[in-house]
């Protein structure tokens, strides 16, 4: 059964103030007003165009940004003029007005928006630096979401979401790979986000971040055992590992020339599958799972490599090297 994908038709200014104003070095300028208004869209809008009378193609349904060229157009006109201006933005429902670069609007403006119930806040920022950082942070808030079954870990810089079904060791294998150096992210439950076009990001609900169950044991504080360098708030997926049962597997890829797929939120994420049997390392065969998907992400794909020597020596022909290129002056890297 696939997880249900969740995408979330608004927030609340709100929910945007108090998430993100320390970041945006958001101030609340008069009172508490309009914080239950809701943002439809991620992303930012200039009202100078309606302020200036073009009325066509308004987006009212996102924050509205008022820099250095709005506030100096309605500096520059009549104020009873300027007021009715913003008079129009009110009643198109507009969720709040931001004030870029520390700037004021005059009484009678916040009046405007005090009488409409309106949120008013004032940023330090340069108004396009506040726009693009917003943005980044409202599509976050935006983002289509799943919550999956199994374990998510970071190996080496590799983002690895191990699933299975229950009782085949996948919280063994984790506490594995923790005592070989890598992170835990999420336990059990992992809450996955997407960025349409760029990656899936990985992490956990606050109430077992940083926790493992372990049959036997019980719940353990994997920080409090290992360190706080044990876990991760977050981490891209990179590789879907799946723990099957020998005899649930038919047909096993024995080469791994033909790279596997899983799709999640709609995008494609490469995914492995390893048979789990007695006397089978599975921490080890993950973490070298998770160090050949490196290998890949530079180019290198072994069993492609070893294919084409295949060929090469079935022709009489010179067999490359299977190793990487690499200076022979340089040291090697431990991490690399």
């Amino acid at each position: 059964m696939k997880a249900k994908v969740k995408r979330r038709a608004s927030i609340t200014v709100g929910e945007f103030f108090d998430q993100h104003g320390t970041a945006l070095k958001m101030r609340l300028l008069g009172g508490e007003r309009g914080f239950d208004r809701p943002i439809r869209e991620p992303t930012i809008n200039r009202p100078g165009l309606a302020l200036a009378g073009f009325h066509t193609y308004f987006a009212n349904k996102r924050v509205q940004v008022i820099g250095n060229n709005e506030r100096a157009y309605l500096d520059s006109i009549d104020p009873a003029i300027a007021c009715e201006r913003l008079r129009w933005l009110c009643k198109r429902d507009i969720p709040c007005v931001v004030v870029a670069r520390a700037a004021e609007l005059a009484p009678e403006m916040m009046d405007v928006f005090a009488k409409a119930g309106i949120a008013v806040f004032q940023s330090p920022m340069i108004t396009m630096r506040f726009i693009n950082q917003a943005t980044i942070k409202l599509e976050w808030d935006f983002a289509p979401s799943i919550k999956v079954h199994g374990s998510m870990v970071d190996i080496k810089g590799i983002g690895i979401l191990i699933r299975g079904a229950s009782g085949l060791g996948k919280s063994e294998a984790v506490l594995g790979l923790i005592e070989r150096g890598a992170s835990l992210v999420a336990d059990d439950l992992v809450h996955l986000k997407a960025l349409p076009g760029r990656e899936i990001v990985a992490s956990s609900l606050e109430l077992n971040r940083s926790h493992l169950e372990v049959r036997g044991i019980g719940i353990i504080n994997v920080a409090a055992l290992f360190g706080v360098g044990s876990m991760r708030l977050e981490k891209r997926l990179d590789l879907i590992v799946d723990l099957c049962r020998v005899e649930d597997i038919n047909d096993l890829d024995r080469v791994g020339a033909t790279t596997q797929f899983d799709t999640l939120i709609g995008m494609r994420v490469p995914k492995v599958e390893i048979p789990v049997a007695p006397y089978r390392d599975i921490a080890w065969l993950i973490e070298v799972a998770a160090l050949d998907q490196k290998l890949r992400s530079f180019g290198h794909n072994s069993a492609l490599e070893f294919s084409r020597n295949l060929l090469k020596m079935m022709r009489g022909q010179r067999i490359s090297s299977p190793l990487p290129p690499r200076d022979s002056q340089s040291t090697p890297d431990p991490d690399a």
